[in-house]
């Protein structure tokens, strides 16, 4: 796997913060500053993604008649959050293909990046150079589904 040994910072200390607090970094380190990738897309943040990013549902993938809800706060996403930000502009960090669940395909509006074995950032790009932040996580249980898809081809999809 990639960048095994890359530095990406201190994982943030989740006890030492609210939710409010953790609301308010994410804003100010994310929402209210200019992110780009390392081939110069720009990522808009949202205070909304910090739910979809940092809760996690309690039902997994959906489960019989329950649907998928992000319902539990998520402490292992969370102390990554600051890492975010420096694996976007990683340009060492392995790229793929994103999957839509609802085409139940590939898709190459969505671009996952892969770093330290199985942490990803998954992105959607909407125009030329400009993204939409969609979640980051702790890929454990999907991890060999994301690396067996379609590698990102820099040249190729960011034209889409």
């Amino acid at each position: 796997m990639a960048n095994t040994g890359k530095y990406y910072g201190e994982l943030l200390v989740v006890k030492d913060y609210t939710e409010e607090d953790l609301r308010r970094k994410w804003s100010e380190e994310y929402c209210r500053k200019v992110i780009k990738t390392h081939d110069g897309i720009r990522v808009h943040f949202y205070d909304s993604n910090f739910d979809h990013a940092f809760y996690e549902s309690s039902v997994r993938n959906g489960s019989g008649n329950k649907p998928k809800s992000k319902d539990i706060f998520s402490k292992v996403r969370a102390a990554r959050m600051m890492w975010i930000k420096d694996v976007l502009a990683d340009k060492e960090a392995k790229m793929y293909v994103g999957y839509d669940s609802k085409e139940k395909g590939y898709t190459r509006s969505k671009r996952v990046s892969v770093v330290k074995g199985d942490y990803v950032v998954v992105i959607q790009l909407y125009k030329e150079d400009h993204a939409r932040f969609i979640t980051a996580y702790v890929a454990d249980n999907s991890i060999e589904k994301i690396i067996n898809g379609p590698e990102w081809n820099m040249e190729k999809d960011r034209q889409k």
